[in-house]
């Protein structure tokens, strides 16, 4: 069987330095396409592009994910800044919200990661808490916590049990998008996994699932996708 092709969304930085070079750069933490090798897929990187090609980049894509990243703009769910969110992506912004939605209109199935999930939420008119404490133990470094599954959700059937995952955010769903529901939470209530129940395959997961050893996430969209 072939394995199945994943798009995964990237970053877009004003300089990056590599050799004797520093450029713009349309960059991705190796964590994301080594957990998609590592769970049977394909992976292919999608740097920022026009909106309007989002349907036709998804249309040859068998698995989108949308990856991590810096903070959704606020303006993106109708709510003013807080001094505490980070600056804004715009081309990240549009690009990864019209992949959502094109990749919802296909029935493609659809993993987003931390900020992944947090845009997944807004593009179905969900909002976000702005900041939390409690989930950055130290900055730059990925700390573990412990995610409970909702029973009969689409995620506790991927991870039955509590599981300790790899964490880095200040931000998380307040008011879930229209059709989503929560399928895990952390110790503190706040919502860790979120999911949209239908025919297609959509999961939004808070954590970074690229930055520890367990591929089941993973290895369920390309399953999906397969």
């Amino acid at each position: 069987m072939a394995r199945p092709l994943i798009g995964v969304s990237t970053y877009l930085e004003s300089g990056a330095r590599w050799g004797v070079w520093e450029l713009e750069a349309a960059l991705l933490p190796a964590g994301y396409p080594r957990l998609v090798q590592a769970a049977g897929g394909l992976a292919a990187m999608l740097p920022p592009d026009d909106p309007s090609y989002a349907a036709e980049t998804v249309a040859r894509l068998d698995g989108l994910v949308i990856a991590g990243g810096p903070d959704v703009d606020p303006a993106r769910y109708g709510a003013e800044r807080s001094p505490r969110t980070g600056p804004p992506a715009p081309e990240r912004d549009a690009w990864e919200l019209a992949l959502i939605r094109a990749a919802l209109a296909a029935g493609t199935p659809l993993l987003g990661i931390c900020r992944g999930m947090q845009l997944l939420n807004v593009a179905l008119g969900g909002t976000l808490i702005q900041h939390l404490d409690g989930h950055v133990n130290q900055v730059g470094v990925f700390g573990p916590h412990t995610v409970k599954p909702v029973p009969g959700t689409l995620y506790a059937g991927i991870a039955p049990e509590g599981t300790a995952v790899p964490t880095y955010h200040h931000q998380a769903v307040d008011r879930l998008g229209e059709g989503l529901i929560a399928s895990a939470h952390a110790d503190d209530g706040t919502v860790e996994a979120v999911e949209l129940p239908g025919q297609a395959w959509v999961l939004g997961v808070q954590w970074h699932p690229e930055m520890g050893e367990d591929t089941r996430v993973m290895r369920a969209l390309t399953r999906a996708a397969s």
